[in-house]
């Protein structure tokens, strides 16, 4: 199973005094900084679900200790996932990464609630990244990740978390830009097919040393689609560089055919190495049929 396998985001830098590869590296920050905790946004009471834990690399990271506002606690397995059973009172639950700021939050339906005569996807992104993970809501899906099996255009997708109510998968690194068809089945149930357009980003910027005052653009090209897409940058080293605009910062890309483009600004703060991520805005709706 693909568990190392780099994606989460777009992160560049440029390292003042250097001279690194343009769009080479993702500069590592302390294992603490930059982890992200997926859970599933919705859960069943008494099911299985699986969650799972990037590390700053944008990789599943095991040994991972979670703690849930109801006091359980659990560790990731050597997939950077773990299987749990949602408690069984109904409501808001609260999980968070030892040692790390901030929680996410999981809303726990009744059996009841998420019964379906088969299984269905209520939501779905119209638009993905080709490099990062996208969720799918519905219903009848199985708990346990790897029981699940999603293709995109044909290809075996990683199942990253899940529960019988959502899905968060990472696509295939075969899958070129462009529209996909998506299938989703588990334990003998098939979903209705459904399409999502990929989209991969690239950027355009000048990778000389950055100095302390210095404007720099960069641009984001967008390929794949013509469409105006929504596009948000991050500052993962704010003592270094200034993002221009706040942090973080959203764009939507220009549009077009011949050129889809996203601009945006740093500020150099002093010299160093400064890391900048940039991901596309997941919007669910219902899913394209055709």
């Amino acid at each position: 199973m693909a568990a190392r396998r780099k994606f989460f985001f777009l992160a560049w830098s440029i390292a003042s005094g250097l001279a690194p590869a343009l769009a080479a590296q993702q500069t590592p920050l302390a294992p603490a900084a930059a982890r992200i905790l997926l859970l599933p946004k919705r859960i069943v009471s008494g099911e299985r679900a699986t969650l799972a834990v990037l590390d700053t690399n944008g990789r599943l990271a095991p040994g991972v200790a979670i703690h849930f506002s109801n006091g359980d606690h659990l560790r990731t397995d050597a997939t950077g996932r773990a299987l749990f059973v949602a408690p069984l009172d109904p409501g808001v639950i609260f999980g968070s990464i030892e040692g790390r700021p901030g929680r996410v939050s999981s809303m726990i339906l009744t059996a009841t609630e998420a019964s379906a005569p088969a299984m269905e996807i209520s939501s779905a992104p119209h638009v993905a990244s080709l490099t990062d993970r996208f969720e799918v809501l519905g219903k009848e899906f199985c708990g346990d990740a790897d029981s699940n099996q999603v293709t995109i255009a044909d290809h075996g997708a990683l199942v990253l978390a899940s529960s019988p109510l959502a899905l968060t998968v990472l696509p295939p690194a075969e899958l070129e830009p462009g529209p996909a068809k998506v299938t989703v089945s588990c334990a003998k149930r098939d979903a209705p097919e459904f399409s999502v357009v990929f989209v991969g980003l690239e950027l355009e910027a000048d990778s000389s040393p950055l100095k302390r005052g210095e404007h720099r653009t960069l641009t984001v090209r967008v390929r794949g689609t013509a469409e105006k897409i929504s596009l948000e940058a991050r500052n993962l080293a704010p003592d270094i560089a200034e993002l221009a605009g706040g942090n973080p910062v959203r764009r939507l890309s220009s549009g077009g055919d011949e050129e889809n483009v996203a601009p945006f600004e740093v500020v150099g703060k002093k010299n160093g190495t400064f890391l900048i991520s940039i991901r596309l805005v997941p919007a669910l709706g219902r899913p394209e049929r055709h």
